[in-house]
């Protein structure tokens, strides 16, 4: 398998990155890891199984350049231009190169799925960004991919992998989660790409169903 990960010097993509270079059941997978500066990950340069690609998302032909020869892609930014260039972007590149399987980070709450005080503190926190959030979800959905949407919560840095996923017209449940759960379910997803299939999941700890605020 080719897998392009893009935003790819991400604290999420980094360990996604190194799951699948050291753990021996993705020793067939090639990654391509596109970044605005491929020297922040100059430590990977000479792993014969990883290409390091300079990519702009918000610039149509420099997505395509890196689509070509693909079968999966992880978009490990969320798109929060108002114009959702690199959805876009990214969208049309997978389309012209023959391309269906995605991964696509986004937020909490652009189904205004999040309950209660949480729900309500949420919203007013994400509201600059959440327009642009709710509509690269649905160019996801409309594009005809075969799409997961990853709807992260207030993300920590604990050790731990421990979440729960709901789906698109389930209420969320939990507001924290670690980098190292959200890692995981990317992971899954590249071993069974069936997994989340034309869906959106929300990922959080359960443990912290209930909390008003996030927990680090």
């Amino acid at each position: 398998m080719n897998l392009l990960i893009l935003a790819a010097n991400g604290q999420i993509a980094r360990i996604v990155e190194n799951r699948v270079l050291e753990e021996p059941e993705f020793a067939s997978v090639s990654l391509t890891l596109g970044l605005r500066n491929p020297q922040r990950l100059a430590e990977l340069k000479d792993n014969a199984r990883v290409r390091l690609v300079g990519v702009d998302l918000e610039d149509a032909a420099s997505v395509d350049a890196v689509m070509e020869g693909q079968d999966m892609v992880f978009v490990a930014v969320v798109d929060h231009d108002s114009d959702n260039a690199i959805t876009r972007n990214v969208v049309a590149a997978m389309k012209k190169h023959g391309v269906s399987r995605i991964i696509s980070t986004n937020i909490l709450g652009i189904y205004d799925e999040v309950p209660g005080e949480f729900g309500r503190w949420n919203k007013q926190m994400v509201r600059s960004g959440l327009q642009s959030a709710i509509n690269s979800d649905a160019l996801l959905k409309e594009s005809g991919l075969d799409y997961t949407t990853l709807r992260l919560p207030w993300l920590n840095d604990r050790d731990e992998i421990k979440y729960a996923v709901t789906h698109r017209d389930e209420e969320y449940v939990g507001v924290s989660g670690s980098r190292k759960s959200i890692a995981d379910v990317v992971v899954k997803i590249v071993r069974d790409p069936s997994f989340g299939s034309r869906d959106s999941l929300g990922i959080a700890d359960i443990d912290t169903q209930g909390e008003t605020r996030p927990v680090y």
